[in-house]
């Protein structure tokens, strides 16, 4: 018998696009050919070549020397936008506009004034929209969540994440040095701490936050304490060492801890009492199947959000983001 409140995935294939191919885009593709509910229709570039080399190593059936000849072309039903971050706004626009589904790759926008902006107008053009922010479905994550809302760990108290790794050696033109692409750990890096964070905690009442700034203005180290009513978050993002990248959530009773790199944890575990117990989920391929399955089922459902990560929620990450921006502003 099959449980009427399980999800259930599509079982016609979904039809997707691929715009702003670089290095995430080609790891995306390599994870949406995993999925046999997913389609890759076309993918475009300013450059027709680089385009047609993509198609050709991820099987897809058309390659455009334009974004607007792949926004426009009828048989898409959903567009990933891997472009750089100051792009995904103009991006998504266009393909909202053209009656597409988007995921944007994080950050959504820039601010929430963009973030905002592109809401409204998938609101209006009543097509789905989501942030491509893959860690909220990896099933590792998830589990922990499970059992902080079981209470396992009793109050959750205390929660430590960060991502970081050593890349000072890159050049200043490269888009984390450069604050005209969007630079800087912070809304690179920081987003992922800050969302671990808010799924587990919510919304804080203060944040505090300081950086350590490169030449170009761009921050490479950025550490914030989130306060909340009877917990505190402790969260780090840089380019100026290398980590293990653990993260942990302590209460009361216990501790939960995400194996690193935890945004892309492949197992976590909880200890009470000195007893431990460990789950494991390897992930097939690099990690954005969970991603690709729950656009697929909102696609095929007709949702034009998720409920696992909403309009709302992207936009409460954002603002969070930008309250850490306040706090470290060069004076």
């Amino acid at each position: 018998m099959i449980d009427k409140n399980e999800k259930k995935i599509s079982t016609r294939s979904i039809k997707w696009g691929i715009v702003g191919l670089g290095n995430i885009a080609h790891k995306f593709a390599s994870d949406l050919k995993r999925v046999p509910q997913a389609e890759l229709i076309a993918v475009a570039s300013s450059d027709i070549e680089r385009a047609k080399a993509f198609q050709n190593e991820f099987e897809g059936q058309k390659a455009y020397g334009s974004y607007e000849e792949l926004f426009e072309d009828p048989e898409i039903e959903v567009v990933y936008i891997a472009s750089l971050n100051q792009n995904h706004k103009t991006m998504s626009i266009a393909a909202l506009r053209a009656g597409k589904g988007v995921l944007c790759e994080k950050p959504l926008g820039l601010d929430t004034k963009e973030m905002q902006e592109m809401i409204a107008l998938a609101q209006q053009q009543n097509c789905f929209l989501m942030e491509g922010l893959w860690s909220r479905f990896n099933p590792a994550i998830q589990k922990a969540k499970q059992w902080v809302e079981e209470g396992r760990i009793g109050d959750p108290k205390f929660l430590y994440a960060e991502f970081s790794f050593y890349r000072l050696n890159i050049d200043s033109s490269h888009r984390l040095m450069d604050p005209k692409k969007g630079g800087g750990v912070l809304l690179d890096l920081g987003v992922y701490p800050l969302f671990l964070a808010y799924l587990i905690l919510g919304k804080p009442k203060n944040i505090t936050a300081q950086s350590l700034f490169a030449n170009t203005g761009v921050d490479i180290q950025t550490s914030m304490i989130l306060q909340y009513e009877n917990a505190q978050a402790v969260l780090y993002c840089g380019i100026a060492n290398e980590s293990d990248n653990h993260a942990k959530l302590g209460g009361t009773e216990g501790e939960i801890l995400l194996h690193g790199f935890w945004h892309n944890a492949q197992k976590v575990s909880l200890t009470q009492s000195g007893n431990t117990i460990q789950k494991d989920f390897p992930s097939t391929g690099i990690g954005y199947i969970p991603e690709i399955e729950e656009v697929n089922r909102c696609i095929a459902s007709g949702k034009k959000e998720s409920e696992l990560w909403s309009h709302s929620d992207a936009l409460a990450l954002g603002r969070m983001v930008e309250e850490v921006f306040e706090k470290i502003k060069q004076k």
